[in-house]
């Protein structure tokens, strides 16, 4: 024992390590009122218990089928600190979440998140929550709970990423999995809000570091900053969908996330088919053509790293796909005829 160095030294606290507990418990204070809005009947437990309670009761189901998922929202949390700007960057987080849930027929029913961070800063905490809470409240599922770590040593206290898990529910008998999709059947694109969360390296590597943007630069093209737009938050499609099962037949559905439209439209696809995309039926945000140019990208690549104006492909019947347009439309989710499907071998070809 070296006793001799230890003798006249305090006592060493957490907070000395960098982990404020106060912080913390006054980041749950500042989001719970904004958590509460989002509860559905079903939650049973209060915001900061060990851990969330929520009621299986399915009526109307015969064999209810859990379905989870969990997703981040990747490198756009840079983008967010760049700006130092918090409130939209939850509402990616429930969309990756809440969207690869409802391509099965499910609806989402509740929500965990994990924030974590350099350094706890109670407002900016509640600022990003406030985000989650909206998009759960827009998806109709509940905030149930979370976790909001500090790891100083490990990030950087201005550094943060969040993450999300959600569980939903189907009856068995209503699962989509694609397995109905047969040549003749019609595909549609649900137009997106633009980047959406994916690419995002890309999309500052381009911006940021070959052409030395800023955030605050205003680009031809674009209705606001480079900032405004990169921060253009991630469309929602859950409640709309929900609401178009109850009308039309949905064969298939494909979240387009990352990997474009190349790599997620072959997933609902069954072998003995492939999906033909007209690319003339639909025009990209500008934002894409600019990151095109500006990245020297190839189309394909394109195509396989962005949505490129289409958040969400459905399968739909020929004869219910005028009628899946008008109920999207009346939900004010804009919707486009984008192909087909033919015999093949489950696989995808764009076409011009």
């Amino acid at each position: 024992m070296q006793e001799g160095k230890d003798k006249g030294r305090r006592p060493l606290t957490y907070h000395e390590a960098g982990v404020d507990i106060k912080a913390g418990k006054k980041a749950v204070d500042l989001m719970r009122a904004e958590v509460s809005t989002t509860m559905r009947p079903e939650v049973l437990s209060e915001l900061g218990g060990f851990g969330a309670l929520f009621a299986a009761s399915f009526r109307g189901m015969r064999e209810p089928v859990l379905v989870s998922s969990v997703d981040g929202v990747g490198t756009k949390v840079k983008v967010a600190q760049m700006l130092n700007r918090h409130d939209t960057i939850g509402l990616d987080l429930v969309a990756m979440c809440v969207d690869d849930v409802v391509v099965c027929g499910a609806e989402p029913l509740f929500l965990l998140d994990y924030l974590v961070m350099g350094k706890v800063y109670p407002e900016k905490v509640a600022e990003i929550v406030s985000g989650i809470a909206r998009g759960c409240r827009r998806a109709g599922c509940s905030l149930i709970g979370g976790e909001t770590a500090e790891h100083p040593g490990v990030m950087e206290e201005g550094e943060y990423d969040l993450a999300g898990f959600v569980v939903g529910v189907v009856d068995r008998e209503k699962i989509i999995d694609g397995s109905r999709i047969q040549p003749g059947d019609v595909i549609l694109g649900l137009r997106s809000t633009g980047l959406h969360a994916n690419g995002y390296s890309l999309v500052r590597k381009v911006f940021f570091e070959v052409n030395d943007f800023d955030p605050d630069d205003r680009l031809k093209g674009l209705s606001g900053t480079l900032g405004e737009e990169l921060l253009t938050p991630t469309e929602i499609y859950a409640p709309v969908i929900l609401k178009l099962l109850r009308e039309v037949d949905v064969k298939g559905m494909a979240h387009i996330t990352g990997g474009g439209i190349i790599e997620n439209v072959p997933r609902m696809l069954p072998s003995h088919v492939d999906a033909i995309i007209d690319l003339t039926t639909w025009h990209p945000q500008n934002i894409f053509r600019i990151i095109q140019k500006m990245g020297g990208i190839e189309e394909v690549e394109m195509f396989r790293t962005f949505n490129m104006g289409i958040g969400m492909v459905l399968v739909v019947d020929l004869n219910s796909y005028r009628q899946a347009i008008h109920t999207l439309g009346l939900a004010h989710c804009h919707a486009v005829r984008i192909g087909e499907i033919r015999e093949g071998t489950g696989g995808i070809c764009l076409t011009c």
